[in-house]
């Protein structure tokens, strides 16, 4: 079995190596700080090797999924209600730095449910029942939380119109 341990470490080490920018760049959205994102990740990787053996799904579904839940406990215990969102550039979704700032400066706007929604729906491009999975939310928590936080983008964040939608 020791040629299996090392055949799982080795799967394990390229999924890390393969997956770990895509990872981050999903804790920062959710959490607008770089070392918060980092922490988040670290404990995402932490839970994915842990059980690596038992993991029968995608592994980055796995980690995706821990981080969300950690995520969403840390913002209950803190309730931390203003968050850092300078410093990030690296593999925005946008390619015009202005589009980029603005839909940073709109996400920090949003309260953290808020926010975890949005990632997964459109920056993580999930189906309304698999960002409810993640969340361990029903689908219609997703589809209100969803409509909500549109809405709220679009009074606070009026220039990103083109993005959130027209509401008629």
């Amino acid at each position: 079995m020791r040629g299996s341990g090392e055949r799982d470490r080795a799967a394990f080490d390229e999924f890390v190596a393969a997956r770990s920018g895509a990872l981050l760049r999903t804790a920062w959205l959710l959490t607008g700080d770089h070392h918060l994102a980092e922490d988040l990740v670290q404990h995402a990787l932490m839970q994915v090797a842990r059980h690596w053996e038992r993991i029968d799904t995608s592994p980055e579904a796995y980690a995706r999924r821990t981080m969300h839940h950690q995520h969403i406990s840390l913002w209950r215990r803190r309730r931390i209600t203003e968050t850092t969102w300078e410093g990030y550039d690296a593999a925005q979704p946008a390619a015009d730095p202005d589009l980029r700032l603005s839909v940073t400066e709109a996400l920090a706007r949003l309260t953290a449910k808020q926010r975890a929604v949005l990632v997964l729906r459109f920056f993580e491009d999930l189906t309304e029942a698999q960002a409810a999975a993640v969340l361990g939310v029903t689908v219609g928590t997703v589809k209100s939380s969803t409509r909500q936080a549109l809405g709220r983008l679009r009074v606070l964040a009026p220039e990103l119109a083109e993005l959130v939608g027209v509401e008629s």
